[in-house]
């Protein structure tokens, strides 16, 4: 499966500074993202701190182990390197009263031949675009998604809710975090888009499917995702990665292999 990534981050029509982060390891077919939280300058460093770990330790691993790995080897990896990043910012949010109280949420997506692993904490979203249908294969982690799980609020009544940015869990906050984590099929043509909410709060999702299957190019759709949030009134920061799988190749006698061209960032 060969695929192509792109990455922007934009500071929003609100906001002073930048607490979205992103990470790309192609060829270890990894990517992270993460919406910062805190006062001062705090959520902009627990959110880099966690994309810089995970693309450091858990990039390393990912080559060394290569795509002999089994798919719960690599479960379990990922486990290990978000709760070491948890442990280290949480300490750091504990050591220095700057950044008490710091925290982020978290998409982690590898891609493998099995599939993606993609893991999240937080309400930072994961989309896949298949057949010009746009499906959100991850379940935010908020106040708001329980009161929805719950009956109290429709879809509908939610997207008008004051309470959207509460989230239930974050990386860093504590000293332990539960990351929740699935195995996604990919099948060639399929895009896939992370997000923080500064892009999901002002699109609803049938504008987004709308960009992404108006737009051939990955660049082209992050730029138009970007400037169509800040459009609605681009209220926080905007993180976004997009992921396309363009087909299957076989390299002869080693069977698939996922990794391929980036397109940048």
């Amino acid at each position: 499966m060969i695929l192509e990534f792109f990455s922007a981050t934009d500071v929003g029509r609100a906001r002073d500074n930048n607490e979205d982060s992103v990470a790309l390891d192609e060829a270890a077919g990894l990517a992270v993202l993460a919406d910062g939280m805190g006062g001062y300058n705090a959520g902009e460093v627990a959110s880099q701190m966690l994309t810089g770990f995970i693309a450091a330790e858990l990039g390393r691993w990912l080559k060394e182990a290569g795509r002999e790995a089994r798919a719960s080897e690599v479960k379990r990896a990922m486990d290990i390197c978000v709760d070491n990043a948890n442990r280290a910012i949480f300490n750091a949010a504990n050591t220095n009263p700057q950044y008490a109280g710091m925290g982020t949420t978290l998409v982690l997506g590898v891609f493998r031949p099995e599939g993606l692993l993609l893991g999240h904490v937080g309400d930072s979203r994961g989309y896949r675009l298949r057949a010009g249908q746009l499906t959100q294969i991850t379940r935010d982690h908020s106040l708001l998604q329980e009161q929805i799980d719950a009956g109290l609020l429709t879809v509908e009544e939610a997207a008008y809710s004051t309470n959207k940015n509460l989230v239930t869990r974050a990386v860093g906050v504590e000293d332990t975090v539960l990351m929740e984590l699935h195995l996604h099929e990919v099948q060639p043509g399929d895009t896939y888009l992370f997000c923080s909410d500064g892009l999901s709060d002002m699109l609803p999702d049938d504008g987004i499917a709308a960009l992404l299957n108006a737009h051939a190019t990955l660049p082209e759709a992050a730029q138009a995702l970007i400037n169509a949030a800040n459009d609605h009134g681009g209220r926080d920061n905007i993180a976004l990665i997009l992921a396309r799988a363009e087909g299957r190749q076989r390299t002869e006698g080693r069977g698939w292999w996922p990794f391929g061209r980036r397109g940048g960032n």
